[in-house]
């Protein structure tokens, strides 16, 4: 069976700084050489440039690609969501005789009732519909408030039998269409306060740093090196250091998108309260819309059949026209198969998407975008789900859909309506500190004197909290 060995365990994950054209002794192009093996008789042949083994390793960029990053000067963010603006219900009772509705009372699920007398409404289960009246509001009793009805579209206005005695685990769908009063009526409509939800969120620290100590300082070795921000040179002994900063940087992105609030209290080794937030991931989950199993390559159109069931929900959700989908490997080719079955052109769909579309110069088999329904999507490989070190080693999380564009909201720290991106991270940060990304060096070490530590230790920190407002937008793919 074709297929790729596994790679050794004692791969080396070797850890970074800037690099200089030429071999010049800085304070940032440090290399630690402690691997190499000089204990023998004759000095070995030393290649000098480092091999690149893995490409480019780092995985950031997402959060750059679809969101924004603000300052805030609080412990916590908070953001206010608009409601729903028509009236509707899925948790509707009724009596034995259907002449009678109840939803649960206000507190007994954390909702108001938003019915009065004159409203016109949509009542029905499965492909039963009814059209009523709502007559009269009862006195609340079992937790329930109900409703007196009358059928438009029964001669005895009582509903449709098969939609008699629905209860808590059978319950009937209810929408409001409307409101009707006769001539002369004293009644003046029903008064309903626009529904919002509140948000929030918190940061954590984060905090990293490479230490090395006076002795491997004063070690000179040379090695060019290429790095993942695309610069070149030569790096003495703190390539880790370089390398230490590019890692905490994915960290930034990584815990954004991983971090989750801590069900119970609990502390660091130094006895300080951990907490956690609310990253991408888990809001998606908590109240963003979650498919499992997504298989948008199934032959005989079965795949863009699956494709639209997304769709379907998205139109309940009133997502807006744009979204990107950042997708693992499998799950962006299964997308690519279903496109290209779509594709009328040359034998079997085969479409030639480069150089003007000729068959002799390159053949496309991949897809960038494409449009379906009322929505555009941009597709894109997330390399955070491929990377064989991070969500790769899993493979649970098959991709992610993200509207484009901007979210209109109440901010409470400035008091007003402000227009953000969907996705967007807040850091602390005032007149006396930035905690966006602090970096600072302690120790005896480098023409750096603070304590009397016979080391240079890097230090890194960063404050910040992730904001997914309109999270019902968002949708998570995910392999059960």
């Amino acid at each position: 069976m074709a297929g790729f060995a596994t790679a050794p365990a004692t791969l080396a994950n070797l850890a970074h700084l800037t690099p200089r054209p030429v071999k010049g002794l800085f304070g940032d192009n440090y290399l630690s050489l402690q691997d190499m093996d000089w204990a023998q008789q004759f000095l070995p042949e030393v290649y000098e440039k480092e091999v690149e083994r893995y490409g480019n390793r780092t995985i950031s960029g997402f959060l750059r690609m679809v969101g924004a990053e603000m300052p805030m000067a609080s412990d916590q963010v908070v953001w206010s969501e608009q409601g729903r603006l028509h009236i509707a219900y899925d948790t509707v009772e009724s009596n034995a005789t259907g002449t009678e509705i109840s939803l649960p009372s206000p507190g007994a699920d954390g909702k108001v009732p938003l019915l009065g007398p004159g409203m016109t409404v949509v009542i029905s289960k499965g492909n039963v519909t009814n059209k009523a009246f709502i007559v009269s509001a009862g006195a609340v009793a079992g937790g329930l408030q109900p409703y007196a009805i009358k059928a438009y579209d029964t001669a005895s206005g009582a509903l449709d039998a098969a939609l008699f005695s629905a209860d808590a685990a059978n319950p009937l769908n209810l929408f409001v269409f409307g409101s009707e009063y006769g001539k002369g009526s004293s009644l003046a409509g029903n008064s309903v306060d626009a529904s919002f939800t509140t948000f929030s969120n918190k940061p954590i620290i984060l905090r990293d740093k490479y230490s090395v100590n006076g002795s491997d300082v004063a070690q000179i070795g040379w090695v060019e090196v290429t790095t993942e921000i695309g610069t070149g040179g030569y790096l003495w002994y703190l390539k880790s250091e370089h390398e230490s900063r590019i890692r905490f940087e994915d960290y930034l992105e990584m815990s954004m998108v991983e971090a989750t609030n801590a069900q119970s209290a609990f502390t660091d080794a130094s006895g300080a309260a951990i907490t956690g937030t609310q990253g991408l991931f888990s809001t998606i989950e908590e109240r963003g819309l979650v498919y499992n199993d997504p298989d948008f390559g199934a032959a005989a159109g079965a795949g863009i059949a699956e494709f639209d069931n997304v769709l379907q929900e998205l139109d309940k959700q009133g997502a807006i026209e744009e979204n990107m989908l950042f997708l693992d490997r499998s799950t962006s080719l299964s997308i690519d198969n279903m496109l290209a079955a779509q594709n009328s052109y040359g034998a079997g769909g085969t479409s030639y998407g480069v150089f003007d579309n000729s068959e002799d110069m390159a053949l496309n088999l991949g897809f960038s975008g494409f449009r379906r329904g009322a929505y555009d999507f941009y597709k894109t490989d997330w390399k955070y789900l491929n990377d064989s070190t991070t969500r790769g080693l899993i493979d649970d999380v098959k991709g992610v859909l993200v509207p484009a564009g901007t979210s209109t909201v109440y901010d409470q720290q400035l008091g007003q309506n402000i227009s953000r991106p969907f996705l967007h991270i807040r850091y602390r940060a005032s007149e006396a500190d930035d905690r966006r990304l602090k970096s600072w060096v302690t120790g005896s070490v480098g023409g750096n004197y603070t304590s009397d530590e016979d080391a240079m230790n890097v230090h890194f920190l960063s404050e910040r909290t992730m904001c997914t407002q309109a999270a019902n937008n968002f949708v998570l793919f995910k392999a059960t």
